[in-house]
């Protein structure tokens, strides 16, 4: 049984008519009954009744009129969605996020998505930290991820910048530079600093250090914490100060106040995917991302 002889018998059963019915498939009337004859005899049943100015479902034709249809249906649908697949406009694409880009580049890239590809079922993951991403990114967890890209030359993957964010001091909302619309970094100097986990575990760490040097200190006492909402968090608790990118002001907790910097360090963040990425949905995810983070 092959599909044309599907759509030749659901015309004629929707047009009760050969004549008409060849003309809506765009073929010759005797070909049209041949492929009915064709399919009763597979069938084994008697489709139709003939006579010389209409045609009649049996029975068992307008059973098949369903099943028809209903198969039909499915194949129609089953060719439009893979026509979306195909055009990046459906499927699945599972992205990973930093904890610093959770709060503004995540629920942006979400509503961009839903709003233009409507049929991508998305599936994110926040407060993660690069390690992490680059990680499932490699053993395809992630099919793509928004990190920082601190030393990672890999040809496994291909790597955009995405933007550069300045760094901004998070205090409590009481502290005595709080009110201030900028501060010197080396204000800081005596204050104890939360930061993001050490090691290799977080290059925003490495990053805070590094600010703090450039601006002649070191800090005296440090408190890691493993997200950025935590991190914030304890900054409103008094436990201490912190640096964080800007774009984190978007986690408008009540307690502290975000300050910046008079000559504030900048930090690349980056989007990255598998060299062999041949999905679609994958590229065009990655498009809005970018596009987003350059408006």
């Amino acid at each position: 049984m092959e599909l044309r002889h599907l759509r030749s018998f659901a015309a004629l059963a929707s047009e009760r008519h050969f004549g008409r019915a060849a003309e809506r498939l765009h073929i010759a009337q005797p070909a049209l009954s041949q492929q009915i004859k064709q399919l009763e005899r597979e069938l084994g049943v008697e489709l139709v009744t003939r006579t010389t100015r209409r045609v009649e479902l049996t029975e068992a034709g307008h059973r098949f009129a369903e099943h028809a249809r209903t198969v039909l249906g499915a194949v129609d649908r089953a060719a439009s969605e893979m026509a979306l697949v195909a055009a990046g406009q459906a499927g699945r694409v599972s992205a990973g996020f930093i904890g610093t880009a959770t709060y503004d580049l995540l629920p942006q890239a979400t509503r961009s998505v839903r709003h233009q590809l409507p049929d991508i079922r998305l599936e994110l993951h926040g407060e993660l930290l690069s390690p992490v991403l680059l990680e499932g990114l490699l053993t395809g967890t992630y099919d793509l991820v928004v990190l920082r890209p601190d030393g990672i030359t890999r040809p496994e993957v291909n790597v955009r910048t995405l933007r550069s964010e300045p760094l901004v001091a998070v205090l409590p909302d009481r502290h005595p530079l709080a009110a201030r619309s900028s501060i010197d970094l080396a204000e800081l100097s005596a204050e104890p600093f939360v930061t993001h986990p050490s090691g290799h575990r977080s290059s925003m760490h490495e990053h805070v250090l590094a600010a703090c040097a450039a601006a002649g200190f070191h800090p005296t006492s440090i408190m890691e914490v493993g997200e950025t909402a935590t991190l914030v968090v304890f900054v409103a608790a008094g436990l201490g100060v912190a640096l964080v990118p800007a774009p984190v002001r978007s986690l408008a907790l009540e307690g502290v106040a975000y300050v910046p910097l008079t000559t504030p360090p900048t930090i690349d963040l980056a989007l990255m995917t598998r060299a062999d990425e041949t999905s679609p949905a994958v590229h065009q995810v990655a498009t809005i991302i970018t596009q987003l983070s350059h408006p």
